[in-house]
């Protein structure tokens, strides 16, 4: 796949699959302090050439935020499609009938609001597990996990857990594997040039989760690549190949919010473990 895949500044990719589609959808990229107000999705079905379908949630039909649009996140439940995203430090919910939206705001209000919990309520990401069931995993500072009610708008604020893995900073993603889930996350700062994904395993979508395991990616300076994080993982459907979206500095020149989308191939090891990525 030629890096990077998508035109412009973007970062914060969430990648996910419908059937023999992609669907990506990022952070539009390139403002100080964050503060875009928009998100575009983008379809493919060779992960390589992308199709822009335009603005499919703007923050001015949100009620309760209009700035900092970040770090969305996707997922069908029973036919309806629903895009997790920040604004203002909230974490809010949108729902469409179609994975290229229009998204509208489902709620009328933050689904965690700013100050809910210690750190910051970002980063929002959902697993579903195989038997149907839905988990909001989110937070910078702190890891937050919790099941989603069949709503999908809503949770159990008493069935909140927190785990702060060391070296997290933020961005949760989970995926399973041959029954075993798999925690990531992003150490280190977005404007770092060292920021990276790291991991830990469990046997249950809530853990406990196993200490650090390793990296999965991370800079390769003699090659001018950094600040790799924030990340997805899709399979391809039926196989078990799978791949890592993510955003770095841009080539050349890029920062902390001049950063771009790229997409790798993530593979494991014999034992399950797995093998840190070469960004290409």
């Amino acid at each position: 796949m030629p890096n990077p895949v998508l035109p412009g500044l973007t970062a914060d990719p969430h990648l996910v699959a419908y059937g023999d589609t992609y669907y990506l959808y990022p952070t539009t990229d390139g403002f100080d302090g964050w503060s875009g107000t928009r998100f575009r999705a983008y379809s493919s079905t060779d992960l390589s050439r992308w199709t822009d379908h335009g603005v499919v949630l703007d923050l001015e039909d949100v009620s309760w935020g209009s700035t900092q649009a970040w770090a969305p996140a996707a997922v069908e439940h029973d036919g309806s499609y629903y895009l997790y995203f920040c604004a203002e430090k909230s974490i809010g919910v949108a729902v469409a009938d179609s994975p290229a939206g229009p998204f509208r705001d489902a709620i009328g209000e933050p689904l965690v609001a700013a100050g809910a919990y210690p750190g910051q309520m970002i980063d929002p990401m959902v697993f579903t597990d195989d038997d149907g069931r839905a988990y909001l995993y989110w937070g910078q500072g702190a890891a937050y996990q919790v099941p989603l009610n069949d709503d999908m708008v809503s949770f159990d604020a008493s069935k909140v857990l927190v785990h702060t893995p060391d070296g997290y900073n933020e961005a949760p993603f989970v995926i399973k594997r041959e029954g075993v889930y798999y925690l990531m996350w992003s150490e280190n700062d977005t404007r770092s040039a060292d920021y990276q994904v790291a991991y830990a395993t469990s046997d249950g979508p809530l853990g406990p989760w196993s200490d650090r395991r390793g990296v999965v990616l991370a800079k390769d300076a003699a090659r001018g690549i950094l600040g790799t994080g924030h990340h997805s993982v899709v399979r391809v459907p039926g196989t078990d190949e799978w791949h890592i979206a993510y955003h770095r500095f841009r080539i050349p020149g890029g920062d902390g919010t001049h950063r771009e989308t790229a997409i790798d191939a993530l593979h494991f090891a014999d034992d399950g473990a797995i093998l840190p990525v070469r960004p290409s």
